[in-house]
């Protein structure tokens, strides 16, 4: 499907959620450039277009008051450093664990859209937060992964603004077996 009609359906799903009530939270197309079975130069190629469509995703959610994090340059490298455990048996899509990882990406700001996150009553400048225009808010989303961007204010001069976060994340830890009793 082309990506300004992703885009549009994404927004128009968002629209009706916020329309019924609903809180809503996109994690962004990921970077399709880690998949190992995509060879030069179409994964420099797929890494672009992931990136574009997680920029106009960012746009599109946020327009319609969702919130997004940005998965591409956070997992891309996770996954490219650990094929084996987190992409599934096709190699394309992520395995449990793959899934897991995302999802772990995902929490901190779905807690918060929630209720259910400590938020700061101001964006905490030490880690490069603050009020954007959205088109430059998703830019920088894009370029960093797990940044958050969600709506701030309706218009100003420059268009509509976003509140742009870097929520910290926490790793999964997978437990150690306990040793059997002898």
């Amino acid at each position: 499907m082309p990506p300004t009609r992703s885009v549009r359906h994404l927004s128009s799903a968002v629209r009706r959620l916020r329309t019924a009530g609903a809180e809503v939270v996109v994690g962004t197309c990921p970077d399709l450039g880690t998949v190992e079975n995509v060879y030069q130069p179409l994964r420099w190629l797929a890494r672009r277009v992931s990136r574009q469509l997680a920029a106009a995703q960012t746009i599109g959610v946020v327009e319609q008051g969702g919130r997004t994090v940005s998965l591409g340059a956070l997992l891309g490298p996770e996954f490219a450093a650990n094929p084996r455990e987190l992409f599934g048996p096709d190699n394309y899509h992520p395995s449990a664990e793959g899934y897991a990882t995302a999802a772990m990406a995902v929490l901190p700001t779905l807690c918060a859209a929630l209720g259910l996150w400590p938020e700061e009553a101001r964006p905490d400048l030490s880690r490069r937060e603050g009020f954007l225009p959205v088109a430059q808010a998703a830019a920088q989303a894009v370029a960093e992964g797990g940044t958050e961007v969600t709506a701030a204010m309706p218009a100003g001069p420059r268009g509509p603004w976003a509140l742009l976060k870097r929520r910290r994340r926490r790793r999964i830890h997978t437990p150690e077996p306990s040793p059997l009793p002898n």
